[in-house]
């Protein structure tokens, strides 16, 4: 079994509680997820740049830098950005996570089953994941 590190970014400590409930710690038999939290862009860069992160969770919705954002300047500034999951208030915002070169979206309310499937596809690194 191997352990994966997730970082899950948003500016409401309630929104990264559900997105930590929606994952789980076991989002496939194989899998075993550690959290990382961040609540500003700033703790988001620094955990990337000190830890080995194996996926970032992000926060459409958050502010002042929403998730989009975040995702797009990371995949910008980072050679070897970890793979980017983006949860967005509406699926009519999937263009815009497409813009910021996300690797896949998901929609609030997270459902846990397709939460945890496309999070266990982007850790086992499986490319069509955009839920």
């Amino acid at each position: 079994m191997s352990t994966k590190t997730v970082l899950l970014y948003s500016d409401d400590s309630q929104v990264r509680d559900r997105m930590r409930l929606a994952i789980g710690e076991h989002p496939a038999p194989d899998l075993d997820v550690e959290f990382v939290e961040a609540s500003t862009y700033g703790e988001c860069v620094k955990l990337v740049d000190d830890y080995e992160i194996d996926l970032l969770v992000l926060d459409g919705e958050a502010t002042p830098g929403g998730g989009l954002g975040v995702a797009r300047q990371l995949k910008d500034e980072i050679d070897e950005c970890p793979p980017t999951c983006v949860v967005i208030a509406r699926s009519a915002d999937r263009w815009l996570a497409a813009y910021a070169r996300v690797d896949a979206t998901l929609v609030h309310p997270l459902d846990p089953i397709e939460t945890a499937r496309a999070i266990a596809a982007l850790l086992h690194d499986e490319s069509a994941v955009a839920a």
